[in-house]
């Protein structure tokens, strides 16, 4: 074990940071149940409102971000990052009255953005400097989420993005190649800002640049042993502070031994509040079985074809991931669609909203959250506390899903079901409301049991029906309760 995981060690309890110990994890009901979160992917990185990765994109040439900031702000060597994170300032961030509109939306779950690829922690860390608490909006970013979540009863998370700014980082070490500021170095080679911008070898800016000209960069996780120290000591304060019932890693889990004690501590200290035993969740993206076993595997802007024997999680976000006006949202019909879907292959959706420099969300989000808190108020008993049926789907139409980062919507058939169960319950959800209010539903035919009851959610008309040998058929009410995805209740005798 690394000499700094001894000096700073994990917290005592039922697991240790091994493979076999960590794969004994078991899923807690709450997320479960949840099948719905928000997410605040948020931080200084939302000041240009030009979207993501705009720490690094800033630092490359003919990129659209470094345009946007060489013409607004100016060149990098003379206006760098360090020069863009005082311009945070949230001063009308009001996390009270966000999570009041997450939760009326059906949020079951929380999640903050503790620290993204820029390396800049948005809590009082005690190891970092570049932090939120001293500098920018000289406010405890992810204290004001975790005590707002805490006052509504909603699990609270936290996501990390270190693991991987070692090597996302190595453009602000570069420089122009022609143009008006060709070889003028950025402002990372300033080395007295090596906290910030990390003091890359020599050896790894070489290799940087060579892989920057070739179009390509450096592995995600770096094998710097500084860094792994550093990622294990800001990490574990963030746990210690905030005691989170859920991290993600935006990546793997990273650095061996050390990722592996990281998250033997937050299920330990998870442990520790709950009498013994874990309550806590752990998000990586690698679908391997045994990363997979330590926590909950995560799919960034994709889905699973099929329902799935354990429970997993897409992240996902209406637009951007942070703040970007050249961005087209996602409609709420687009994300209802896509939670019923992952909701019947055994799936938990978190969805990110994406927050002006200011802390506020634009009118469109504003108007997204509307219409998801409509449709939730009718039709969540057939999401929130469900558990896949023996089948999720029927119909013709999928999510075309061959890896992340392939979001596209469906063109649905009112053919198309989505199931979930609760009880004797099942839920069929219609993926889109038929003209001549007909609904054939296959997979409830005799072989399914005998249906004793069939309601529309949200509906107090009574529904008639017939059970077929080869169908259930419902003839829906007139008025529909919901202008999309509507949800038929059907009660089957054990």
């Amino acid at each position: 074990m690394p000499s700094y995981i001894d000096a700073n060690p994990i917290a005592k309890g039922p697991f240790t940071p091994a493979w076999g110990s960590l794969g004994t994890f078991q899923c807690p009901a709450w997320f479960r149940d949840a099948k719905f979160g928000i997410w605040s992917h948020w931080g200084p990185q939302s000041v240009p409102m030009f979207g993501d990765w705009y720490a690094r994109h800033m630092y490359t040439p003919g990129h659209p971000q470094y345009n946007h900031h060489l013409r607004t702000c100016g060149h990098p060597s003379k206006f760098g990052w360090k020069d863009m994170i005082p311009l945070w300032k949230a001063e009308r961030f009001d996390p009270e009255g966000l999570m009041k509109i997450y939760t009326d939306a059906g949020a079951k779950y929380f999640v903050a953005q503790a620290a993204h690829h820029d390396n800049f922690d948005n809590w009082d860390s005690k190891h970092h400097r570049w932090n939120a608490a001293t500098m920018g909006p000289k406010k405890d970013i992810v204290r004001l989420w975790h005590d707002a979540a805490r006052k509504f009863d909603l699990p609270f998370g936290l996501t990390e993005h270190l693991g991987a700014a070692y090597t996302w980082w190595i453009t602000n070490k570069m420089a122009d190649i022609d143009g008006a500021f060709a070889g003028a170095p950025y402002d990372g080679n300033d080395r007295a800002n090596d906290d910030l911008y990390l003091p890359h070898t020599k050896a790894e800016i070489e290799e940087g640049i060579r892989l920057h000209k070739e179009g390509k960069r450096l592995q995600w996780y770096t094998d710097n042993p500084y860094w792994h120290e550093r990622w294990y000591l800001r990490v574990k304060d963030m746990i210690d502070q905030f005691e989170p019932d859920l991290l993600y890693s935006d990546g793997e889990l990273p650095f061996g031994e050390t990722g592996l004690a990281i998250v033997a501590h937050l299920y330990n200290v998870s442990a520790k509040r709950h009498g013994g035993t874990n309550n806590a969740v752990y998000n990586q993206k690698n679908k391997d079985p045994k990363f997979a076993a330590t926590g909950v595997f995560d799919i960034e802007r994709g889905q699973m074809d099929e329902a799935a024997s354990s429970p997993w999680q897409t992240d996902t976000c209406v637009g951007g991931w942070f703040y970007d006006v050249r961005q087209t949202y996602k409609s709420a019909k687009q994300i209802i669609e896509t939670l019923v879907d992952i909701v019947s292959k055994n799936g938990n959706l978190l969805l990110n909203f994406t927050q002006r420099p200011d802390g506020t969300l634009d009118e469109e989000c504003h108007h997204i959250l509307k219409g998801i808190t409509a449709w939730t108020s009718v039709n969540g008993e057939g999401i929130f506390g469900t558990r896949p049926w023996k089948k999720a789907a029927e119909g013709p139409s999928r999510f075309v899903q061959k890896a992340t980062f392939e979001e596209k919507p469906v063109e649905w058939t009112s053919a198309d079901f989505r199931f979930t169960q609760k009880d004797a319950a099942v839920y069929a959800f219609q993926m889109k409301c038929p003209e001549d209010r007909g609904a054939y539903i296959r997979s409830l035919g005799r072989a399914a049991g005998k249906v004793k009851s069939v309601a529309v959610l949200g509906s107090s008309e009574a529904i008639t029906f017939r059970q077929l040998e080869d169908c259930l058929f419902v003839q829906l009410q007139k008025e529909m309760t919901c202008p999309h995805t509507p949800c038929i209740k059907v009660t089957v005798e054990p």
